[in-house]
């Protein structure tokens, strides 16, 4: 798939097993008032396999961005976080963590795996939105939008 960012949305792999979480950062990603795709996957295989390509993933476009949770079934969110730090085609991604965890060891090695930040839940809606909107800003920079004349 081509990663040509002339006018598209931004995409957007929402990493989170827990229905009410999702359910929240999907509205906050509403009220940040940009275009964007947003997948949700509920598990760190599902996670692997849509960032591989995988199985029914096989056209899944490459996500700008992840937002990760650690407490996840099948792999957890930090073995997911780590497979991508360790992929050369993938350890570029900038990846939001969201976790209920509140262990400073987590958020240690959270920040020794170059995650672009770290929210504990329940996730404060003003500094969500302010990270999403400040790699928004980010992202836009790569962005080439249409002339219009």
């Amino acid at each position: 798939m081509s990663r040509d960012p002339i006018g598209r949305p931004m995409e957007i792999l929402l990493v989170e097993d827990n229905r009410m979480d999702a359910h929240f950062a999907i509205r906050a990603l509403a009220m940040a008032n940009f275009q964007h795709r947003c997948t949700l996957v509920a598990n760190g295989e599902e996670a692997m396999d849509y960032l591989r390509r995988r199985g029914i993933f096989v056209r899944a476009p490459r996500p700008d961005l992840v937002l990760l949770d650690l407490g996840l079934p099948k792999k957890d969110g930090r073995e997911v976080l780590s497979e991508i730090r360790d992929d050369e085609n993938l350890r570029e991604l900038p990846v939001v963590v969201m976790t209920g965890s509140t262990d400073e060891a987590d958020r240690a090695h959270m920040q020794m795996l170059d995650v672009e930040s770290y929210l504990s839940k329940p996730v404060d809606l003003d500094k969500f939105l302010g990270i999403v909107r400040e790699l928004k800003r980010f992202w836009l920079q790569g962005v080439i939008l249409p002339v219009i004349e």
